[in-house]
């Protein structure tokens, strides 16, 4: 969970819920830091899975135990980052399978209706690990091109409850 103040566009109070990818650092660390906010506010590199989350003044101890009990739920799993994706301005990972994160975000989204993904913006969410977010297409290029080379990453994820 990260509670970012008003770095790059983040306000003073946000949650966020994300999954950490230590196995990616070495090889996006660099591009995050320049090209991704999140980075700049001291966010690892990671797969989102709810966005904002619930404002900081409402995660108590109750809220983070149903959390943890929500994601026990949830058996470990593995990822593989072998390909890069796009959006409109945003450069990403690709994890696959995204079945698992698909429905540990579903499972929170539900939880906490208030608090839908990406604050409700897209019918659809794809889980990705963002790299580059803002600059123009010949950087994101740029970009992508050294990342080929270093793909692909495995990484394992294990609940915490």
């Amino acid at each position: 969970m990260a509670d970012d103040d008003s770095t790059g566009g983040f306000q003073a109070g946000q949650t966020g819920l994300i999954v950490r990818v230590p196995e990616a650092e070495s090889v996006v660390g660099t591009w995050r830091e320049r090209f991704d906010p999140s980075a700049r506010a001291g966010v690892p590199a990671h797969v989102t899975v709810v966005f904002p989350f619930l404002d900081g003044s409402r995660v108590d101890a109750r809220v983070c135990s149903a959390l943890a009990e929500l994601i026990g739920r949830h058996n470990a799993f593995a990822l593989r980052f072998e390909r890069c994706g796009r959006f409109p301005g945003v450069l990403f990972l690709v994890p696959e399978p995204d079945a698992h994160l698909r429905r540990l975000t579903e499972a929170i989204a539900e939880r906490w209706p208030e608090a839908p993904p990406y604050g409700g913006q897209f019918t659809e969410v794809v889980p990705h690990l963002t790299v580059a977010d803002g600059p123009d297409d010949a950087v994101l290029d740029e970009v992508e091109t050294g990342l080929r080379s270093r793909l692909p990453i495995a990484a394992r994820v294990v609940g915490e409850g």
